[in-house]
């Protein structure tokens, strides 16, 4: 189990982002014991799932999985 301590959303100033590209975010993960962990996880799936800073989400095999 993780807690989501902070989301990173890229910014790619005024050229945008570049074409076919997903916008994805940075996701900072602090498990039970302490240790932090930073993914990559695209936003709309960040969206679809409802997972936001602060709430618990199971992460495993590369899979995000928000708990409760």
């Amino acid at each position: 189990m993780y807690k989501v301590t902070e989301i990173i959303e890229q910014d790619f100033g005024c050229e945008g982002l570049p074409d076919g590209q997903e916008p994805m975010c940075e996701v900072v993960l602090q498990s039970d014991d302490g240790k932090q962990i930073t993914i990559c996880v695209s936003d709309k799936e960040l969206y679809t799932k409802e997972i936001s800073e602060g709430q618990t989400i199971d992460y495993t095999d590369g899979i995000i999985t928000k708990v409760g």
